[in-house]
Order: structure tokens, then C-alpha cells, then sequence
């Protein structure tokens, strides 16, 4: 038994990034989302373990994660990536510092790579500096983020701030001088007491320079772009593991429902355009205790009894009902309950024969795929849709499509609907 390269997502959608993309370029994809079935996975080049780590206390983070790489070294794997988010989302309080140190203590390393951004996905590094969509990330839609505003562009100066190693930059000017050049400046910075090297990331170039100079470490951290560069300079140099061919899952029948949990411009966006043809209600968790809003939640979705309806469920609320409910709970509160009343709502739909998910928000679709019972998954490759695409591996056959907060057209929950009657 045998895995060549583990990815540990940080959030269920992370993960389905880089499994959908992955899938794409003919790498399988065995997608985790309970340590359980590890053992069973046999022998496979890519896993990805998908976990809540991204808005844990630091120590609880920690915990899981040591947990996460103990069941991984358990099964043979042979490199581990920590992927977290390619706009980074931490504040000083962030766990990416201290997982990195983990992770560093662990396998005994000498230095760890860390590469936020994504360039075909217009979110750059330069300079150590990072930008959304070309315009700095703290002059960006993510400096509102209701959990992690991003209020300092530096990503040096935020990775520094939660962590005492020495954090360095590995600039674009000396990953375009070539891989021999910018590999003996990382020895040369090694030698001056850096350990923690944050990589530009400017464009794809950037990207596969790092890879190569940072392919054969144990440990390696970033966001999906250098996570999927690794993975196929892996598969090039290498080969392919021989892995059974595998039959193409059947998604199961049953009824549709759309659950939105980010309360992004964006989502809100989706969610006002599919409320314009489909059943909408509008959840304010400040409104009742969650076993009262679930019960009511559901009573709402029995006066709607023709199986081709599509429901929608939101807990995303206007900008100042979500400020009254993190007055009322705290930000991290508030979240949490939003998504446990979300979670215990897929759990009765599933009950009542459900079998197609909607999700919007990595933390909303964690808890949902959690309340599901959800062990395994089999991802869809990246297609116009975007990723988040996939189908339980067990009985039920259940059909998500699980989407970050921040991307998507404004019509994407009924066209990822429509997909999943076709595909």
C-alpha cells in the first residue's frame, strides 16, 4: 500500500479545486473526507484528505493535523502538501504559521515553501505582495471577508506575525532567472537562518520553477496552483502508479435543493438570481434557537410537494443582519450556527430523498458533507462549470456540487443543477 502524494485541504471546496483539475489532466483522484477510510485506498498517486482546518484555533488545528498526517504516514505516503486558500485567508490569529511549524517539526525539514496565489485564477504574488483579481488584496472584496479580512497585502509581514521562524521572500526576478539560479539563492538565504520561503507567484512560470526547486521535499505548502504543478511534474518524471480503471459513478435520483451559506457579493448575487425562478427561504439565525429554525426550515419544504422543484435554503443575509448576528454570537459564533442549521436541514432533505446538493461556502459545505455521513467522494473533472462537482461513494449516490463563496456566475446553482442531470 502505497500513496505518492497526499494533498491536506484546509476546506472541502479547496480540496475539490485541486481534485477537479487533477482529474482533468488524467491524474486520479481518491477524495477523503473522513480519516477512517484511509486505510482502504490502497495503493493510488493522489489523495486528498479534506478538512475543516481553516478557521480552528491554532492548538485544535494543530491536533487535527497531527492526527491527519498520522493515518497518512500509516498508509505509505510518500509527500504531503498542505493547501490552504490562494488568497491565503488568516489573520494574526491564523493556524497557517502554526501548522507550518508542525509540519516542519515532523519530517525534520530544514525549510518549507509556502505559495499563495493563482494565476489563472487572477490572484498573484509579487514582491511578496499579494492581489485579487489586480488590485491588492486589502483593496479587494476580501478586505470585507466577515471571518478573515485581509487588511495587510504583505504576505511576508502576515506569515511572520504567526510564526518565530525566519520568513523569507523567493521573488519573481530570481525564480525567472532559472531554476539553477533561484535554486542556489534559496541555499544562499538557508545559510542567512531563513526557513520559510514565501514564493511569488506572478505567473505559471513562477509556479513550475518552484515546483521544481521544491519538488522533492518531504512537505510542502500552498494553494492549488503549485499543488497541481507538483502532481504532474510527479506523474512526468516518474510515471503512473498502476491503478484499476474505474467505472464512471451514476449519480442517484431524487429531489434538488440549494443550500447558501456564504454571504459574499458574489453569493448573494446567486442567490437573488436563483430565487427569481425557484422557492427561497431566507433563514436569520438570530431569530430562534437552531432545532426551532431547522423545524421550521422543513415545514416550509413539505408545503412544496412536486419532486421537480428545486428549494433553496440561505443564511446569508445583508450585510447588517450579518453584523446583528455576529454582535449577537461573535464572528466565529455565528458562523458555526449558521452552519450547523444548514447541516441539520441537508440531513432531513437527505431523509426525505434528497439527492442533490447545492452547496455555497467551504465551511457551509464541510459541515453539510459531515451531517451526510459523507466518507468518500468521487470528483468530476474541471469543465466550464468550474470544480465542486462530485458524487458520493456509497449507496446513496448523493450529487453536490460544493462552491467557495468568492466564484461563479450569477446563474451557477441552477446550471450546476441542470449538469447534474445530464453528467
Amino acid at each position: 500500500m502505497s500513496v505518492r502524494f497526499a494533498v491536506i485541504a484546509d476546506d472541502f471546496t479547496g480540496g475539490l479545486f485541486v481534485a477537479s483539475h487533477l482529474e482533468r489532466l488524467g491524474i486520479p483522484v481518491v477524495y477523503v473526507s473522513d480519516l477512517h477510510v484511509l486505510p482502504d485506498v490502497g495503493e493510488q498517486e493522489v489523495v486528498v484528505v479534506a478538512t475543516r482546518l481553516r478557521f480552528m484555533p491554532a492548538a485544535e488545528a494543530v491536533f487535527l493535523l497531527d492526527a491527519v498526517t498520522t493515518a497518512l504516514e500509516a498508509i505509505g505516503t510518500r509527500q504531503i502538501f498542505y493547501k490552504y486558500c490562494s488568497t491565503f485567508d488568516s489573520t494574526d490569529d491564523g493556524n497557517i504559521g502554526p501548522c507550518a511549524d508542525f509540519l516542519l517539526k515532523r519530517y525534520g525539514g530544514d525549510r518549507l515553501v509556502f505559495s499563495p496565489g493563482y494565476p489563472d485564477f487572477r490572484t498573484y504574488v509579487h514582491e511578496g505582495y499579494l492581489f485579487y483579481k489586480d488590485r491588492l488584496i486589502s483593496e479587494s472584496i476580501k478586505r470585507f471577508d466577515p471571518i478573515t479580512p485581509m487588511n495587510d497585502p504583505d504576505m511576508v509581514r502576515v506569515l511572520q506575525r504567526q510564526t518565530e521562524s525566519k520568513v523569507g521572500l523567493l521573488p519573481h526576478r530570481v525564480l525567472h532567472g532559472g531554476v539553477d539560479a533561484a535554486r542556489a539563492y534559496v541555499e544562499e538565504q538557508q545559510a542567512q537562518g531563513i526557513s520559510y520561503f514565501l514564493m511569488d507567484c506572478v505567473d505559471n512560470d513562477d509556479v513550475r520553477c518552484g515546483a521544481t526547486i521544491f519538488r522533492h521535499d518531504r512537505v510542502t505548502t500552498g494553494a492549488d496552483a503549485l499543488a497541481i504543478e507538483l502532481a504532474m511534474q510527479w506523474r512526468d518524471s516518474e510515471g503512473k502508479f498502476v491503478a484499476e480503471e474505474r467505472e464512471k459513478t451514476v449519480r442517484g435520483t431524487g429531489r434538488e435543493a440549494v443550500l447558501v451559506g456564504s454571504c459574499s457579493e458574489i453569493t448573494l448575487n446567486q442567490r437573488d438570481h436563483f430565487a427569481r425562478s425557484n422557492p427561497m427561504l431566507d433563514i436569520d439565525i438570530c431569530e430562534g434557537e437552531e432545532g426551532l429554525l431547522v423545524a421550521q426550515a422543513l415545514e416550509w419544504a413539505r408545503t412544496f410537494a412536486d419532486p421537480g422543484q428545486a428549494l433553496g435554503f440561505s443564511v446569508a443575509g445583508d450585510p447588517a443582519g450579518v453584523s446583528r448576528a455576529q454582535s449577537r454570537f461573535g464572528v466565529m459564533g455565528a458562523a458555526r450556527k449558521a452552519e450547523r442549521v444548514l447541516a441539520a436541514i441537508a440531513k432531513e432533505l437527505a431523509r426525505l430523498g434528497f439527492r442533490k446538493f447545492v452547496v455555497s461556502g467551504g465551511e457551509t459545505s464541510g459541515a453539510i458533507v459531515e451531517a451526510l455521513g459523507i466518507q468518500r467522494m468521487q470528483v468530476r473533472p474541471f469543465d466550464a462549470l468550474g470544480a465542486g462537482s462530485c458524487i458520493s461513494l456509497d449507496e446513496r449516490r448523493i450529487s453536490l456540487f460544493l462552491k467557495p463563496g468568492k466564484i461563479g456566475p450569477a446563474d451557477v446553482f441552477s446550471a450546476a443543477l441542470a449538469k447534474m442531470k445530464t453528467s
